[in-house]
């Protein structure tokens, strides 16, 4: 849509003072024209990709295309308008792992320096607005039978707001249905190695935001963004060199940072990751291992010893807090690493979410799917199904999924939005995602007390409150994004931000959950979940 700033930690290599003829000028030509993504040559036409760019050499038939049609086809067909605050929400922009296949263009970005860069791309996207040339019909008509021809659709900024919303509330669905389905597939099973339920969502959501930060393919260019290219066109030289001089890492940071501007890209990022992920579990768990409360690992039996001293509680609180880091930082780098596996087979059957489809389909689709989804859950919750089956403490439907699935978006949006308009203001210190780790953790610490104080409360009140454990504090939460923006931090900053997110989270857990554990002690639930 826009031409990239001309920066040096931006979107052209204009600053890196390259000679025409130097080596490393050479060397991306090389990549432009040669190097297709899965090291192959196709039809014999060079029709692959660029490693990571989505770029493809032009076809005979284009390069006879004017100039001036060329330039016109450049334009992205991308006219969402966003706000500024876009740029500060997940670090999922940001590569977790170097790919091999890009190392004439890969460096290793960081999360302080990435979010100032996007914003200043986001701006100048709304400043500069390409000036078509003008083109004989005759020109129009042979870019039109080559296929160049950028099809633009202009998105109000309102209607970019109502979409991403909308998939927020939608995919917030998903992942909260998705993370109760794997905790009780993996609740405890006899000789159990792992027993505290919130490590599996919490892997399996960091792959999927790995790959969703790796991958350059579902939003390919040029179908969704502008090609940007290290040196002005210059009239003298003709179409071919005009392509060699488009600039692989250049076309890699512009891309990087057009997907925040997709309202697909954060419902996905945002919404589902966010929502399969939950911070605030991950907390209650550390407590329980604490206190030695967590589920045993035979259903049926005690919770463990009986009793056991403070060197032992201390190892179990390490435990469940190195297992659940080191296993959602390694789910961040296998979903990385398997973007990068399977980019050749997206490259090979032209597997891309297709531009028109998005924008004029499934966008206004969506809106319809998400509030609709969201009505639904709330009528299952005042109807549930098995109302007249199971009565009392046997029924199941709402503690279990209905009454979260009408509080999880209300936290995935609020996340949304914290993350907007705070995580900008300490680029070495994301804000907003410690504001809401912490909120959330807080919240489900008085729900789990309330739902656990000796004769207090009925059935349908601790379901609400599980609704709100689950549903609320799960979807305000999240793991993906914290992980993704500790891999993204430079490494002091990120020491400090993890230590103070676990430490801060169990503090208040300690005072909120430990003031009744170990003064009336927990009793027990009044309804099944």
């Amino acid at each position: 849509m826009m031409t990239a700033p001309s920066n040096p930690e931006g979107y052209t290599a204009g600053g890196q003072g390259d000679a025409p003829d130097s080596p490393d000028r050479n060397r991306q030509r090389n990549l432009v024209d040669d190097h297709n993504h899965n090291q192959g040559h196709g039809d014999g036409h060079g029709q692959g990709n660029v490693a990571g760019t989505g770029l493809r050499p032009r076809h005979p038939s284009q390069r006879r295309c004017s100039r001036a049609s060329s330039r016109r086809a450049s334009a992205a067909p991308v006219n969402y308008h966003v706000p500024d605050d876009y740029a500060n929400l997940e670090a999922s922009n940001i590569s977790p792992v170097q790919n091999p296949d890009e190392d004439p263009i890969t460096r290793l970005d960081i999360l302080e320096q990435v979010r100032s860069r996007d914003r200043d791309y986001l701006r100048q996207q709304r400043r500069e607005e390409p000036q078509e040339p003008e083109s004989s019909a005759e020109d129009y008509e042979r870019e039109k039978q080559a296929g160049v021809v950028a099809k633009r659709q202009k998105v109000s900024r309102l209607a970019t707001e109502l979409y991403t919303i909308s998939y927020l509330i939608f995919f917030s669905l998903l992942g909260t249905l998705a993370r109760l389905g794997l905790e009780a597939l993996t609740s405890p099973y006899p000789q159990s190695p792992i027993i505290f339920p919130s490590l599996w969502p919490n892997f399996a959501g960091c792959v999927v935001m790995g790959f969703l930060a790796e991958d350059r393919m579902l939003f390919r260019q040029p179908d969704w963004g502008q090609q940007p290219s290290s040196t002005q066109p210059d009239s003298n030289k003709d179409d071919d060199d005009e392509e060699a001089h488009v600039d692989p890492a250049a076309a890699k940071k512009a891309h990087m940072a057009l997907k925040k501007t997709i309202p697909l890209y954060i419902g996905l990022a945002t919404g589902f990751c966010g929502s399969f992920t939950s911070f605030s579990s991950f907390i209650r768990d550390i407590f329980l291992a604490l206190s030695n409360d967590l589920a045993p690992a035979v259903p049926g039996t005690t919770a463990g010893p009986v009793s056991r001293n403070g060197g032992y509680s201390f190892m179990a609180l390490l435990a469940v807090i190195i297992t659940t880091i080191s296993l959602s930082l390694s789910g961040l780098f296998v979903g990385a690493h398997l973007a990068i596996a399977v980019a050749t087979l997206f490259t090979r059957f032209d597997l891309t979410l297709p531009y028109t489809f998005v924008s004029r389909i499934l966008d206004r689709l969506v809106v319809l799917l998400g509030f609709g989804c969201w009505l639904g859950a709330v009528l299952l919750s005042i109807w549930p199904p098995d109302r007249h089956s199971s009565r009392g403490q046997n029924e199941r439907w709402r503690g279990t999924a209905t009454f979260a699935l009408v509080f999880a978006p209300l936290g995935c949006l609020t996340r949304f939005y914290a993350s907007a308009h705070v995580n900008g203001r300490l680029p070495s210190f994301p804000l907003g995602t410690f504001v809401v780790n912490m909120l959330g953790t807080a919240v489900l610490g008085m729900a789990w007390d309330l739902n656990h104080v000796p004769s207090l409360g009925g059935v349908v009140g601790c379901q609400v409150l599980q609704g709100v454990a689950d549903g609320f504090c799960g979807c305000l939460t999240t793991v993906s994004t914290w992980v993704s923006e500790l891999a993204a931090l430079r490494r002091r900053h990120a020491y400090v931000y993890g230590g103070a997110s676990v430490g801060g989270g169990l503090a208040l857990l300690v005072v909120v959950m430990g003031s009744l554990r170990w003064t009336e002690g927990f009793g027990e639930m009044k309804c099944i979940y």
